[in-house]
């Protein structure tokens, strides 16, 4: 291969060297100057935007996980309250359907006494009843009989003497 062949653009020559070397230097004096630090310090900056972003991504994540184990734990909290009142509720509706059939039987208790005090008084006045009517009916036999036995003066005056004796054989 022949370097003389080729294009000068390929093949610069030593003085177009040296001045592409100083342009480049005086570029590179003024970009560490003045452009790289305001580069470095715009990627510091995103740098810790980016950092800060980070963690209050973070900071938001456990207290999303907080707030779900807060929510969690109400649930649970609710869940117990819940059981707790359907448990109360049982017992008292327990409770109350105690006192309820307690009261029916002491009321049944009591109806049952107060009839049977009340059949036992009805069959007082009925037996009462009943020996008064027999008492009468036994009077009015007797009457009847005495009637009949007694209905001439002899057998009037016999009778009378019959129950003088009783009489007087009771009393001595």
């Amino acid at each position: 291969m022949d370097l003389q062949n080729l294009p000068a653009i390929l093949t610069p020559d030593l003085g177009l060297l040296f001045w592409m070397l100083l342009a480049f230097l005086v570029i590179f004096f003024v970009l560490a100057k003045f452009g790289f630090p305001v580069i470095t310090k715009m990627v510091e900056e995103r740098k810790a935007y980016i950092d800060d972003s980070l963690k209050k991504a973070h900071e938001a994540n456990e207290k999303l996980a907080n707030i779900q184990q807060e929510g969690e734990n109400l649930l649970k909290e609710a869940r117990e309250r819940q059981q707790q009142i359907l448990s109360e509720a049982a017992q008292t509706r327990d409770a109350i359907v105690e006192q309820a059939q307690s009261k029916a039987r002491e009321e049944s208790s009591r109806i049952i006494t107060e009839a049977k005090a009340q059949i036992e008084a009805e069959k007082q006045n009925a037996i009462a009843d009943i020996r008064k009517q027999v008492a009468e009916l036994s009077v009015q036999v007797a009457e009847k009989v005495l009637r009949k036995q007694l209905s001439t003066d002899a057998a009037q005056m016999q009778y009378v003497d019959k129950l003088l004796d009783e009489v007087s054989s009771n009393v001595q």
